[in-house]
């Protein structure tokens, strides 16, 4: 019998378990760690690197209403002594854990006047290039660091200065003229909507053919795809972030990974799938997303085609540009 086939029978209307239900779940787990005895090298050897003045600081992040402290010298008290790749049933164990864990947070959709920040980092060619973006949660502003110079002239032109857009609320034009996007806030409702149950969700998503369909492409295949561009979205309702665990568990293949670091050197665990051969879509070799080992908060991705190495450093709601959590 799985050891935590006790948390797989709860529905997603079920009441969540209250922390003495997980205490001894907890211990199976770590116990099925310490049995797991293939190690792997970490992800990323060469690229596990602190930006430049940020380690120094943990970063404060919010998600969704939560408040985790992120150390980025990637210290842990009980972090495991290298990478240790979970057997298929501790991996589903370990992603079910998450799952009850995560839709425990609470979650507030932001006010209309406040905005969503968030600070990432992109690996391109080796080289770190981070940014940092405020969007007005109704559609009407957008600010960004370093700035985007315009077209023409860029002699009096100043990258650090923060750029500042307001404008119409951009929901409302995207509809006017027939365009596919969503703001934040549209996205953020349409997940809000979606059952927790990981199938119909997965269900649900495809139907909004929110990315487009490749010919030959297995379900696993754009399942993975499709999870890859929900977690680019900063906030995510805390039933559909349980759901997405559900989901990766559900993938033929996925393992999860403990004691590895994401791409900002931060200790993390990580859910990966490896395709031996090019997919429909492209993608190739070990496809991996990491998470904050505590909170399971989102941290990035790899790609080992080198296709997209990214992290999130820091997110949060905050009530200007300019501010940060």
């Amino acid at each position: 019998m799985n050891e935590f086939s006790d948390l797989r029978d709860l529905r997603a209307d079920a009441p969540l378990p209250d922390a003495g239900r997980l205490t001894a779940p907890r211990a199976r787990l770590t116990a099925a760690f310490r049995q797991q005895t293939r190690p792997e090298r970490a992800a990323l050897p060469g690229r596990r690197m602190i930006l430049a003045g940020a380690a120094t600081a943990g970063v404060l992040a919010v998600t969704a209403g939560i408040v985790v402290t992120l150390p980025e010298d990637g210290t842990r008290a009980a972090t495991p002594k290298g990478p240790r790749v979970l057997s298929a049933g501790a991996s589903a164990d370990a992603l079910e854990l998450a799952a009850a864990t995560v839709a425990k947070h609470g979650g507030t959709e932001p006010g209309p006047k406040q905005w969503v920040y968030e600070k990432s980092t992109v690996f391109g060619q080796g080289k770190p290039r981070t940014r940092e973006e405020w969007t007005r949660w109704d559609g009407t502003g957008h600010a960004n660091l370093p700035g985007i110079p315009p077209a023409g002239d860029i002699s009096d032109f100043d990258p650090d200065e923060l750029q500042v857009w307001y404008g119409p609320n951009q929901e409302e034009r995207w509809k006017r003229e027939g365009y596919d996007d969503r703001s934040q806030r549209q996205f953020y409702r349409f997940l809000a909507t979606l059952p927790g149950d990981p199938d119909r969700m997965m269900k649900r998503i495809r139907e909004e053919h929110a990315i487009d369909d490749i010919k030959g492409e297995t379900r696993a295949q754009r399942d993975w795809r499709e999870i890859s561009v929900l977690y680019r979205s900063v906030l995510i309702p805390p039933k559909v972030q349980a759901g997405l665990f559900r989901a990766l568990a559900k993938i033929p293949g996925a393992r999860v990974t403990t004691g590895v670091r994401d791409p900002l050197g931060r200790a993390a665990i990580s859910v990966s799938v490896t395709y031996a051969e090019k997919t429909p879509a492209g993608w190739q070799g070990k496809q991996e997303f990491f998470f904050d080992p505590e909170s399971y908060a989102y941290l990035g991705e790899t790609r080992q085609d080198g296709v997209m190495v990214s992290a999130r450093d820091a997110w949060g709601v905050v009530d200007k540009p300019g501010a940060r959590p």
